[in-house]
């Protein structure tokens, strides 16, 4: 369904997206003054048990995330690192422990958790994460252990293994929150967040029509809602209708970049929410455009049932088997016809990163092109120097129109 503005105009899906990731913080705030248990919860959580149940929960790395982009990540940083925080940990992690110190913070404010949701198929530095929250505000934890995947798919132990702790975790919640599971309204969940993890795929993979109907920081800026909503009908509609926009992009030969798509390249890792303007300008006006990225699209869930919903958990980023993970961004990298890619060499996630420099090696040999790698943060300024960035894209393009010169000679 299309929503209308009151001038009856039709509001765009990112306006839609937008609202939707604000409404789920402001409801959290609305619980908490009437008394109701809220939680802080990992992203990669199964987000199908508070749905279900209607427990209001925000979500500390996007948080994080905003706080960056807003500009305030340098100075939560130096504030936790004040507290005695390492500043090897990752950034994400400090802002939230600075902000959990303070109890607010100028960029944006979320309330303060009466438990929290762990899960540690992102990284072992979210159990100890929320362990020290947990610690210093005095308040339960619960965690959901998916262990990294060693094959290539889930083998029925391990879905029998996490299973039961999706099961314990929910009878948790019923005694911390007074509020009761309804298997009925679940699989309901699970049928609208497979509704909103289909669109938001469809959408994305717009990108492989040249030029692409939309700009690739389209991806990081649409992207929340995948986590904190997906399980509601207005995050499916609006998903639906962010597809419907770009498909008549395509139809009516325009995009959203707004320079001309000289290159396609794949951004590999999370991107740098505190350089999101100058990452996008300096590509934009070197004609370079994302088509390719597992990052935004790797918060969609595919399952037809209980089962697959625990094994699809297990294939995020940083959980999966390094196999799998070079496979989905050669398939990837090949479908929306990338000329390059960019690896951002993440100071914060460590776990994302120490894979890289092989990640980096397979996509030269799998899907033959070209690579640079530039360091960074998700977060925290100081990781990264403009310079650098400019430097490392100049040389991109150096291969990328050798390689385009090469081939045009080829087929002469």
């Amino acid at each position: 369904m299309t929503e209308k503005n009151t001038s009856g105009e039709k509001i765009p899906a990112k306006q839609r997206l937008k609202e939707i990731a604000e409404k789920v913080t402001r409801e959290a705030w609305e619980a908490k003054k009437r008394g109701e248990k809220i939680g802080w919860c990992a992203s990669n959580f199964p987000q199908e048990i508070t749905t279900t149940m209607g427990i209001p929960v925000v979500y500390p790395e996007n948080h994080a995330a905003a706080v960056g982009a807003k500009g305030g990540g340098q100075r939560m940083c130096e504030y936790a690192e004040s507290m005695g925080y390492s500043s090897d940990l990752c950034s994400y992690s400090c802002i939230n422990f600075a902000f959990t110190d303070i109890g607010e913070c100028q960029e944006l404010n979320i309330p303060l958790p009466d438990f929290l949701l762990c899960c540690n198929n992102i990284c072992n530095c979210m159990i100890k994460w929320y362990e020290n929250l947990a610690f210093k505000l005095d308040i339960p934890l619960l965690l959901i252990d998916i262990p990294r995947l060693s094959n290539f798919t889930c083998d029925d132990d391990r879905i029998r293994y996490i299973r039961a702790q999706f099961d314990d975790c929910i009878l948790k919640l019923q005694e911390i929150t007074g509020k009761t599971w309804d298997e009925e309204k679940f699989k309901k969940v699970m049928d609208i967040s497979l509704r909103s993890s289909k669109a938001w795929l469809k959408a994305v993979d717009y990108a492989k029509y040249v030029p692409s109907p939309y700009s690739g920081f389209d991806i990081f800026n649409n992207m929340a809602v995948a986590c904190v909503a997906r399980g509601t009908e207005e995050a499916a509609e609006a998903f639906e209708q962010l597809a419907e926009e770009y498909e008549a992009n395509v139809k009516n030969g325009i995009t959203t970049f707004k320079g001309e798509e000289k290159y396609r390249v794949l951004f590999e890792g999370i991107a740098c929410w505190a350089y999101l303007g100058f990452t996008y300008r300096t590509l934009r006006d070197f004609g370079i455009n994302i088509t390719s990225t597992i990052y935004g699209p790797a918060f969609s869930f595919l399952y037809q049932n209980v089962d697959e919903l625990m094994a699809a958990y297990s294939y995020v980023p940083n959980c999966n088997c390094f196999e799998r993970e070079v496979e989905l961004r050669v398939k990837d990298a090949i479908a929306k016809k990338v000329d390059g890619a960019i690896i951002h060499m993440n100071r914060s996630c460590k776990n994302w990163s120490g894979k890289l420099y092989e990640l980096e090696r397979q996509l030269r040999l799998q899907a033959g092109i070209p690579t640079v790698v530039f360091d960074g943060d998700q977060c925290d300024p100081r990781a990264f120097s403009e310079a650098q960035f400019i430097t490392r894209i100049k040389a991109l393009i150096e291969i990328m129109e050798e390689n385009r010169r090469k081939k045009e000679e080829l087929n002469e």
